[in-house]
C-alpha cells in the first residue's frame, strides 16, 4: 500500500449488517429475507463502484439527475491521462444488483418444527431488478490544454490540464460549464497534485440514436499509485449534505478510509415484530442517528463479505460476466494448459464464492464535514 492513498485494504475482515426479527429467542439458523434498504431510501445519492488491485483501478459512476440531459455536465478529478479504450458506458441494472446484494437486510428467523422430516433448504433470492480548433485556441489562451476528445455512448467527452484553476474556471463557464462560486480553490488543489480533469457532457444526438431516455454510468479505467475518490467538487455548489454509495470490489480484504474513521453499523440485533412493516423507515432513522452520534465525520460500513452466497442474501450474488462488466479484470475462468481436471465435489446451491469481495461504505457529506477527498 503507497503512502499516496487515502483508501487502504483491509485482509480477512468481513460483515453483513442484518437485523433479526423474532417473535421469540430462535437458536436453530433458519430463516428467510424479509426487507431490505438500498440506496432508493436516499435522496440525493450517488453510486460509485470501486474495483481496485494493485495500482490498477475501474470507476463506474452513476448518479441520480433527474434533470434535462441537455443540462447534465460532470468534471471529474483523474489522476493520469484517459485514452479512449479506457473509457466505457456501463449498465446501470448492474449497479442496482451490486447494491440490492450487498444492502442492509432484515432477516425474520423461527424455529423449525421437530417433528417435521428433515429435507434440503431452498434458497430464494431476489431478483436484481467537440472542441474545435478555435476552442484549443481559446484554451491554450487561459492556460488549458485540450489533451483529447471523444464521443463515448451518449456522452461528449475531454480530457483538460491546466496550469492554473482560474484559466481552467474561465474556460469551463465560458463553454457552458456552470461552475460555481468557491470552486477555483478545490480545482487548483488537484491541480498541484498534477491531476487531470474528466470532463463529460450529454450528445443529444446520440441519445437518440442509442433509444436510452436515462443517463447511463460512465466508466472509467486506469493506473496509478494513488488510490483515492474524488468527493470535493459535489460539495462546492450542494444545498445540503449528500449521501455516497462505495461499492468496493478487490481480489481480498474489505476497503477502509485512511483519512476518515470507518464505523461499523449496528448489526445482528433483535427488533421489535412492527418494524417488519415498516423497515425503510426504520433503518433511514437509524442511518441518521449514527450520523449525528458521529457529527458527519465518519463512514460508515454496511457490508463486507465474499462475491457468493450467504444465509440469506438479499439478492443474488452477481456471476462472473457482471463483475467483468463492471471492471473486475483479475476474473478468468480459462482452464490453464496442462492444469489438472478438478475432483467431483458436491454442488451446493446457488454459485460458489468468487475470487472478488465486495465492500459497501456509506457517507452523508458535505464541504464542512468532509473538508479532503476520501
Amino acid at each position: 500500500m503507497h503512502t499516496k492513498s487515502r483508501l487502504l485494504t483491509i485482509l480477512a475482515s468481513t460483515l453483513t449488517l442484518a437485523f433479526l426479527l423474532t417473535a421469540s429467542r430462535a437458536a436453530a439458523f433458519c430463516g428467510f429475507y424479509v426487507a431490505r434498504a438500498d440506496t432508493k431510501l436516499f435522496n440525493r445519492a450517488s453510486k460509485v463502484v470501486l474495483v481496485r488491485d494493485q495500482d490498477r483501478t475501474v470507476l463506474t459512476m452513476a448518479n441520480d439527475y433527474q434533470g434535462d440531459p441537455k443540462e447534465f455536465a460532470i468534471v471529474i478529478p483523474v489522476p493520469t491521462f484517459i485514452e479512449r479504450e479506457q473509457i466505457h458506458v456501463a449498465n446501470s441494472a448492474l449497479v442496482d444488483h451490486l447494491d440490492a446484494y450487498t444492502a442492509p437486510r432484515l432477516v425474520e428467523y423461527y424455529d423449525e418444527n421437530p417433528c417435521m422430516p428433515v429435507r434440503a433448504m431452498e434458497m430464494v433470492a431476489a431478483q436484481a431488478p467537440a472542441a474545435a480548433g478555435g476552442a484549443r485556441d481559446a484554451a491554450k489562451r487561459l492556460g488549458v490544454t485540450i489533451e483529447a476528445e471523444y464521443t463515448v455512448g451518449e456522452y461528449d467527452i475531454l480530457i483538460l490540464s491546466a496550469k492554473e484553476s482560474s484559466g481552467l474556471e474561465t474556460w469551463l463557464r465560458d463553454n457552458g460549464y456552470r461552475i460555481p462560486e468557491g470552486a477555483t480553490q478545490v480545482l487548483g488543489s488537484y491541480l498541484k497534485q498534477g491531476m487531470r480533469f474528466f470532463v463529460a457532457k450529454v450528445n443529444l444526438e446520440e441519445q437518440s440514436k442509442l433509444g436510452f431516455s436515462f443517463l447511463r454510468p460512465l466508466q472509467v479505467a486506469y493506473e496509478s499509485e494513488k488510490f483515492m475518490l474524488p468527493i470535493r467538487l459535489g460539495t462546492v455548489n450542494a444545498d445540503g449534505p449528500q449521501d455516497l454509495f462505495v461499492f468496493a470490489l478487490t481480489k481480498q480484504g474489505r476497503i477502509e478510509t485512511t483519512n476518515y474513521r470507518t464505523v461499523r453499523l449496528p448489526e445482528g440485533m433483535d427488533i421489535p415484530l412492527f418494524v417488519k412493516d415498516e423497515f425503510a423507515d426504520f433503518y433511514k432513522a437509524l442511518f441518521a442517528k449514527q450520523v449525528e452520534r458521529e457529527q458527519m465525520k465518519a463512514v460508515f460500513l454496511e457490508y463486507a463479505w465474499d462475491m457468493g452466497w450467504c444465509d440469506p442474501c438479499a439478492a443474488d450474488p452477481l456471476s462472473p460476466a457482471e463483475l467483468k462488466e463492471l471492471g473486475v479484470f483479475w476474473l478468468d475462468n480459462t482452464p490453464q494448459p496442462g492444469a489438472p481436471t478438478p475432483l467431483p465435489r458436491t454442488i451446493l446451491p446457488g454459485p460458489q464464492a468468487q475470487n472478488v469481495f465486495v465492500t459497501r461504505l456509506h457517507l452523508r457529506y458535505d464541504a464542512e464535514h468532509f473538508p479532503e477527498d476520501l
